[in-house]
């Protein structure tokens, strides 16, 4: 390091980042709006506090890595250990480089090593042209011959007085990504992630924030693992502070004990902890994150096909000439992928049995799925299929071949939905796996695998080493998918986790669509797909119209609610739609037209959300990149006391540009709680400024609960 404090700037989309190395060490002094170099100057010579009572005679800091021996007493930047010894961590900082990211942003990579425990430790911290920061974390063994344990590898980020509230998710199958808020108190409210994906629970997003922050108002710090198995994200606030700071964000990998042994020469990655800033609410953290995901080498580029899949229309029932019918519906109506579910395998007649057989059952397709995949290619239309390469049924042949390639260490491991899984970090197991997905993908002609994965890894420890395995099998999937992914770059895959349970950036940097829920339940739709959507842009998000009455609640929705509730994310229908009418077919062709005239906006705008005073009310929408036009959904899920349509404030417009604005009844009439509309509705459509619209806005329609209405925007 060289002589005297060097501070390094990182600013880009409106958010610093500054760091100060001198004779303390290396410290983050902001994470935050933007600042003049002189303000961070003036931050560095500040960057001290007082000498308290009953504590260390020189002034408290909060090093970039912080751990117990600095004097820091809340979760460590990191933890390791050599047989019990070399348990203090001593990292001195040894160099400070300038990071040039290749996708734009800038960056620094802080160097520290540890010459007791002859470790070292590298941070990446890269923030990007839209203000994300994304912060990485490697730790090395230098020694010659002695193994390191590791304990924890944490991103610490430090966090101001004002930031009082945490809002993060909370959930259950079916019911993904619940909002639960709580005040910042001394101690730590801690979200540790132990099944082996990030499951129904999942925080999904963990913001701190200032009192009362919404989605249009309040200063936020978010962070979020990009990492499909166990993880832990740590809001910390001790009574001495940290620093001159208020609070931490911590988080990182779970590393269970004796998970991580590096021999010598070896280097663990953490995996990347990706955090936005915003003093324009919730909103404006997704705006960042969303066009930070948008950038992502991942990201599909071409339009997002209108998918059918099977699975609530034949659920197991596969009958070959039905399913021909099926896919020859959908192409007339305007569907452009056909996606062939779970039941299509040898063996599989139920959920108990064949996973791991992927073979075609020739009981039910006497001449293989080739026919069907001509047929549905013959059509116009894309292949899609089911897998679960992750798991396997005791009941198969792979288990009967293989007892050896399941995960775990015990004589019984506890089944779910009939599953154990398949150890991936064995090379014989994930090359069978590999060279079967290949010849699926090859010899049909697949576009497009749905990729579940329905239990979570419980017991995950190898029977080769009797060590945890969550990270090995992490980093094993990976792998599988990207290989995959290299012998077929136009395969497109779909992350589904019984649902929403694997909805991460660290899937997302290798798949093009997440499944936000196994429910197709409208009502329980909006609130899924809303919080769903502060870390995924809206073309990423699968949502599919269902039956009339919902497979997972049995509550019954009109064809309106449902279409409108799929129209704002990648669409689909999951349908026994040759079961249909003539008036349903109709309406859902009108609907599948409509969505791909208005899809490039939907898919390529801002994400924007209104705080209205009516829990019962819901009001989000897109609007285009230049401003120039928008679409909202207006949706009422619950009943309320208010007998009144006062004026409702539509946020997100071009304050300048003049709108003009109608309630569009294109998927048919929402049911209205009232005898008539609010006149303007029916009489000359208002042109209004965006202004005008977001302070004071319009009255809209009295809806019944369970219904919704389409607002178009369009400026003149």
């Amino acid at each position: 390091m060289t002589n005297g404090p060097r501070i390094v700037h990182l600013r880009e989309g409106g958010v610093s980042v500054a760091l100060v190395a001198d004779d303390r060490g290396v410290r983050l002094l902001h994470w935050g709006a933007a600042l003049a170099d002189d303000d961070v100057d003036a931050l560095a010579a500040t960057d001290l506090p007082s000498v308290a009572f009953s504590s260390f005679d020189a002034p408290r800091v909060l090093p970039l890595v912080p751990v117990d021996g600095d004097g820091w007493s809340g979760h460590p930047g990191v933890a390791w250990h050599r047989d019990g010894s070399a348990a203090d961590a001593q990292l001195v900082a040894v160099g400070l480089t300038d990071v040039r990211p290749e996708r734009g942003g800038s960056g620094v990579r802080v160097d520290l090593r540890d010459e007791v425990a002859q470790a070292s430790v590298a941070v990446t911290l890269v923030l990007d042209v839209h203000g994300v920061l994304a912060t990485t974390l490697s730790v090395t063994n230098l020694a010659e011959t002695a193994v390191l344990d590791l304990g924890a590898a944490r991103a610490v980020l430090p966090l101001p007085t004002r930031a009082t509230e945490i809002l993060d998710m909370t959930g259950r199958w079916t019911r993904e990504r619940a909002p639960q808020r709580l005040p910042v108190v001394d101690g730590a409210h801690v979200r540790a992630t132990r099944r082996g994906r990030p499951g129904h629970d999942a925080p999904i997003l963990t913001m701190v924030g200032t009192p009362g922050l919404a989605f249009r108002t309040g200063e936020v710090w978010a962070a979020h693992v990009a990492w499909s198995g166990n993880q832990e994200v740590v809001v910390e606030r001790l009574p001495e502070g940290a620093g001159v700071h208020g609070a931490v964000i911590a988080a990182g990998e779970l590393l269970a004990p004796g998970e991580i042994r590096l021999a010598p020469g070896a280097t663990y990655v953490a995996p990347t902890v990706v955090c936005a800033w915003s003093d324009a609410g919730l909103d404006g953290v997704s705006r960042a994150l969303h066009r930070h995901v948008r950038a992502l080498p991942s990201h599909p580029e071409r339009p997002r096909p209108v998918t059918l899949n099977t699975w609530e229309a034949v659920y197991f029932d596969h009958d070959p000439a039905r399913l021909a019918s099926l896919a020859s519906t959908a192409a007339r109506i305007g569907v452009e992928r056909f996606v062939l579910d779970d039941g299509w395998f040898r063996g599989r007649h139920g959920d108990d049995a064949g996973l791991g057989d992927w073979e075609v059952d020739r009981a039910k397709w006497p001449e293989g799925l080739g026919p069907l995949a001509r047929h549905v290619h013959g059509l116009g239309m894309e292949l899609g299929l089911w897998v679960e390469p992750e798991m396997v049924n005791r009941d198969s042949d792979l288990a009967r071949r293989h007892p050896d390639w399941i995960l775990g260490v015990r004589d019984e491991p506890a089944e779910w939905r009939h599953q154990l899984v398949l150890d991936l970090t064995r090379d014989d197991a994930r090359a069978h796996m590999l060279a079967r997905l290949d010849a699926l993908v090859s010899e049909l002609g697949v576009d497009y695998l749905k990729w579940d994965h329905n239990r979570e890894l419980h017991g995950a420890v190898s029977r080769a080493s009797g060590r945890a395995a969550v990270h090995a099998q992490t980093t094993a999937v990976y792998a599988l998918i990207d290989e995959l992914r290299a012998r077929h770059p136009r395969l497109e895959i779909e992350s589904c986790a019984s649902g929403g349970a694997r909805v991460d950036l660290g899937m997302l940097a290798r798949v093009q669509r997440v499944w936000a829920s196994d429910t197709n339940d409208p009502v329980e739709r909006q609130a899924i797909q809303r919080w769903t959507g502060l870390l995924v842009p809206p073309e990423l998000v699968g949502s599919h119209v269902g039956p009339g009455r919902a497979h997972t609640t049995h509550r019954t929705a009109d064809l309106s609610m449902r279409m409108l509730t799929a129209h704002f994310g990648h669409a689909g229908i999951e349908w026994a739609i040759d079961e249909c009418g003539a008036d349903e077919l109709e309406a859902l062709a009108r609907w599948i037209a409509m969505h791909r005239e208005q899809r490039a906006l939907l898919h390529s705008g801002e994400t924007v959300r209104a705080d209205l005073a009516d829990p019962g009310l819901l009001l989000h929408g897109v609007v285009a990149a230049d401003g120039r036009g928008a679409l909202f959904a207006y949706v009422r899920i619950a009943t309320s006391g208010a007998a009144s349509t006062p004026r409702t404030p539509i946020p997100g417009l071009e304050p300048a540009l003049r709108y003009r604005v109608r309630v569009r009844d294109d998927l048919g009439g929402a049911s209205r709680h009232s005898v008539a509309d609010p006149a303007w509705i029916d009489g000359p459509l208002p042109v209004m400024s965006g202004a005008v619209l977001a302070s004071a806005g319009v009255p809209l329609p009295q809806l019944d609960p369970g219904q919704g209405v389409l607002i178009e925007l369009i400026a003149v």
